[in-house]
């Protein structure tokens, strides 16, 4: 799951100097094998920086085969989302060549790395290697990987949202709600505040709940950006922002606008809500006997993602990446290193273990899909279908465009009026991506 960070141009090195100890931590060298090839001598490992997460633990237990492969020591760095970030800053701000690939967020930093010139263009890589199969990676995923036309990353590791529920609840409430009318009427019959039941939980942080909004946007026909231009003003957006408000406002605990994943989830988690939305890739913790109580871990339920007026149009992200640094001497080795790693072999691997991917031919193997609850699994399908590559605006400073975009939605969850701080978000949105594009022009 993705969280942000801002991440910033050359001029703010000096500002997170401090930071490069952070590379330190968590570095695993592997065994040396025989002789590798490359613009290192074959002694240099090939170093990978990458996010502490079920992906890269899983592919760091099995870089054995990569290494006997390839003839090369690797280097392994897992971090914090906070330490990942700070140590790109310090080293991709200075072009050192100490890290060769790392593991992206291709919608919070990919468009600033691009900007930089931090990454290396990757089309030729992915589009004449006939044995990778570009091709079969998801639509959406696939799309987001790219930046001006140029393929900077390979997505390793996929989200969309999800319908949760409660299956007791919800034959009380007279089904599944396959559409956000029917979600907002369960959830309003459902509410009981003065027992401390909701309807419905979710984000409601002014930057934190944007991703999850997205959802709610595309399906009442909105965008964030429309021909060049905030599209957060618009009919639809003022729908879409109108109608989460009322949902989380009126059916949803007190202090949503403080809610983000952290404080949303163990309301659902501990049977207090009927209905939540959010990633896909939490479905664990409803499960998990730690997390979850015995009543919701025996009837969680798990739905695609509401039809609106525009239909169900949810976003289908690659929340991570592989990159290769502009600055690496082992270009061919780093390239040759997420090959192996985003290949169907070990795409499927890792899907088989419970970590959604990118690739079409995984999802539609049955296989990859045993560890996932079959309704889960389902649901997971049919929102990669439909969904879009994006949950958040692709701009150079994402935090910033966040905190714009979400002030509406605290108005509407806080029973203020939509309208006003629309139009008033929509005029600062503008001004900023008119700043932002004006910046991107002048490298």
């Amino acid at each position: 799951m993705s969280t942000s960070s801002h991440l910033l141009s050359r001029r703010s090195f000096g500002r997170f100097a401090a930071a490069s100890a952070a590379a330190a931590v968590g570095t695993t060298a592997l065994g040396a094998c025989g002789p590798g090839k490359g613009g290192a001598s074959s002694g240099t490992p090939l170093r990978i920086m990458a996010i502490n997460h079920v992906w890269s633990q899983a592919v760091k237990r099995r870089l054995g085969e990569f290494e006997e492969l390839a003839g090369r020591r690797v280097s392994m760095t897992l971090l914090t989302a906070d330490q990942l970030a700070s140590s790109y800053n310090v080293k991709l701000n200075a072009s050192g060549s100490d890290v060769d690939v790392m593991m992206v967020r291709a919608l919070q930093e990919q468009t600033l790395f691009a900007h930089n010139g931090w990454l290396v263009d990757m089309t030729d890589r992915v589009k004449g290697d006939a044995r990778f199969d570009w091709s079969d990676f998801q639509d959406a995923p696939r799309a987001a990987s790219a930046t001006r036309g140029k393929v900077l990353s390979v997505p390793v590791v996929t989200e969309r949202p999800v319908l949760y529920y409660r299956k007791d609840l919800a034959e009380e409430l007279g089904g599944v709600p396959g559409t956000l009318d029917a979600l907002m009427a369960a959830s309003l019959e459902a509410a009981d505040r003065r027992r401390g039941r909701y309807g419905f939980v979710g984000r409601g942080q002014r930057s934190g709940a944007v991703s999850q909004w997205s959802s709610f946007l595309y399906s009442h026909g909105g965008d964030f950006v429309v021909d060049g231009a905030s599209g957060i003003g618009s009919r639809e957006a003022l729908a879409a922002y109108t109608y989460y408000g009322r949902l989380l406002g009126r059916t949803g605990p007190p202090g949503a606008t403080n809610m983000s994943l952290e404080q949303a989830m163990p309301v659902f988690a501990q049977g207090r809500a009927a209905f939540y939305i959010d990633a896909d890739a939490v479905y664990s913790s409803f499960l998990d006997p730690k997390v979850a109580t015995e009543q919701v871990r025996e009837s969680v339920g798990f739905a695609p993602f509401p039809a609106g007026p525009a239909g169900a149009r949810p976003h289908n992200i690659p929340s991570w990446s592989l990159g290769i640094n502009a600055f690496s001497r082992l270009r061919d080795e780093s390239w040759e290193f997420i090959r192996w790693a985003a290949g169907v072999e070990q795409s499927r691997k890792l899907q088989e273990a419970g970590i959604p991917g990118a690739r079409a031919s995984v999802w539609s193997d049955p296989r990859s899909l045993k560890k996932f609850p079959a309704e889960l699994a389902e649901s997971m399908r049919v929102n990669a279908r439909r969904g879009l590559g994006y949950d958040r605006p692709r701009v150079l400073q994402v935090g910033r465009a966040r905190d714009i975009i979400g002030r509406p939605l605290v108005a509407g969850i806080l029973g203020e009026p939509v309208g006003p701080a629309a139009r008033d978000a929509d005029a600062e949105f503008a001004d900023f991506l008119v700043r932002d594009n004006r910046h991107k022009e002048s490298r």
